[in-house]
């Protein structure tokens, strides 16, 4: 973990003062973590951590936070602008979970980078606490929007990268969102909203594991070709591994180049991503591990953790 008050700055011109108690506070966010390896092994730690929380809970889903871990890591440790200490910084860019179901990957994150001590993971789920089954907004400093329904985040999204357009502010919006909320209504509105007031200051990262909860999302409502549909909404589209760090970092690096137009990033990723008996198995969708296959999945990423420890990964 990288206590965000040994940070250097990264990003000056975002920095605001305010004035607490008297002091004048310079807000400036956290400084990236740049080095791919170090990022790799916090992608491994946030791995144990979901599965940590997810045998405590018993109950919640494991694929998914898996498959997205590198993405989390991506986001907070080297895109967003943010700051773990100050959560309502109105300089800090915003990123909404429209597919909330896979918020043990964001709380694991969110821990890991400073936003509430790792050791309030183990109470996922559980009555009265901060880390609800779905993120829930007024619950928790830094979670920025209450999700659930699928299909209503780019909505939500488009509405902050609109507003802060309007007020000629510079913060940037990311959405992330499931293959399967694709086959929401509601989600093509947004993306046909989007298009029309070219709003580049949006990126959407799609969650292409490919899988939901009764199967394949091709058996179930094809999609594809995604990637056609969306640039004909007038959005830019880059497809990648979405469990390759650096190609996460490359590809929201091109999302910011771009101009009169939103980007959406197609994260091709393996559901279950380094436990072996939930790769790609969609019946991995919405369940936790057990006691039992919780210690086989820790003892898998301990391996992998070494694996990157020795430039082997």
């Amino acid at each position: 973990m990288l206590p965000p008050q040994l940070n250097e700055p990264s990003r000056p011109h975002r920095a605001k003062q305010i004035q607490k108690r008297g002091i004048m506070i310079v807000i400036k966010p956290i400084s990236k973590v740049a080095n791919i390896k170090r990022l790799k092994l916090l992608a491994n730690q946030i791995r144990q951590d979901i599965i940590i929380s997810l045998v405590a809970a018993d109950s919640g889903h494991s694929a998914g936070p898996l498959g997205m871990a590198d993405v989390f890591t991506a986001l907070y440790y080297n895109l967003l602008v943010h700051n773990p200490k100050y959560p309502f910084w109105e300089g800090r860019d915003r990123f909404v979970l429209s597919n909330g179901h896979i918020c043990p990957g964001l709380y694991a994150t969110m821990a890991n980078v400073g936003y509430f001590p790792r050791t309030e993971l183990k109470t996922l789920r559980r009555f009265g606490t901060r880390l609800q089954g779905h993120p829930h907004r007024s619950a928790l400093p830094g979670i920025e929007t209450t999700s659930g329904p699928l299909g209503s985040g780019l909505s939500q999204a488009a509405g902050m990268a609109y507003a802060f357009r309007m007020d000629n502010k510079k913060n940037r919006v990311y959405c992330m969102m499931s293959d399967g909320e694709q086959e929401s209504g509601q989600t093509w509105e947004a993306a046909m909203f989007a298009g029309k007031n070219k709003l580049s200051n949006l990126t959407a990262i799609l969650d292409r594991n490919n899988i939901q909860i009764d199967g394949t999302t091709e058996d179930i409502m094809p999609l594809e070709p995604l990637a056609d549909k969306y640039r004909a909404f007038n959005w830019h589209v880059i497809e990648i591994d979405g469990n390759n760090i650096k190609a996460v970092i490359d590809a929201c690096s091109e999302a910011k180049a771009i101009t009169e137009r939103p980007t959406i990033i197609i994260a091709h990723n393996t559901p279950g991503k380094g436990v072996s008996f939930m790769e790609d198995n969609y019946e991995w969708h919405g369940k936790p591990p057990t006691e039992d296959q919780g210690k086989i999945a820790l003892q898998e990423l301990k391996v992998w953790r070494e694996k990157i420890n020795k430039g082997k990964d």
